[in-house]
């Protein structure tokens, strides 16, 4: 324990939440934000190698879904620091808290980038709306928003990217 009495990875905050929970719900933020991560960085390397006749509709889809996804880095990063966490959003901890699938670093092809993005990303939103119970169940409305905004975000880029899958 540290002086204040907090756990090392936390900081003294004058939130109500009991010390338990807020360290329960930082341990699942960062595991979110390192989801986050790894996912910004798979569609950034699907904008980087698509090629096709449906390379700039689909280089500015992938880079819109990066941009909106490093949104989602410091929505959470936020969260985690208002508890009174520390943030753990290097490149570095991503590669090994990450769930996601790796990415398949050989293709080229539109059709199965999109397809391959598609699977992550509905990775993600399933792991996010799990999120969303998790927080509720501690009775942190304030998390379980943060992953309902997360949710409704990646949700609306999932269906952008299916109807790509659609003739």
């Amino acid at each position: 324990m540290s002086p204040n009495n907090q756990p090392p990875f936390l900081y003294a905050t004058r939130i109500d939440i009991p010390l338990e929970i807020r360290t329960y719900l930082i341990t699942l933020l960062n595991q979110t934000l390192a989801c986050t991560v790894d996912l910004r960085s798979q569609v950034k390397h699907a904008a980087w190698n698509v090629k096709g006749t449906a390379f700039i509709p689909l280089r500015a889809l992938f880079n819109a879904i990066a941009i909106e996804l490093e949104a989602h880095t410091d929505l959470i990063a936020e969260r985690i620091a208002a508890l009174g966490g520390t943030v753990q959003g290097t490149v570095r901890t991503a590669a090994t808290q990450s769930t996601l699938p790796e990415y398949p670093g050989a293709i080229t092809e539109s059709d199965l980038h999109v397809q391959a993005l598609a699977e992550r990303v509905a990775h993600y939103a399933r792991a996010v709306r799990a999120d969303i119970t998790y927080a509720a169940d501690v009775e942190d409305a304030d998390t379980a928003n943060v992953y309902t905004d997360l949710s409704r975000g990646i949700d609306q880029r999932l269906s952008f990217l299916e109807a790509h899958l659609h003739p």
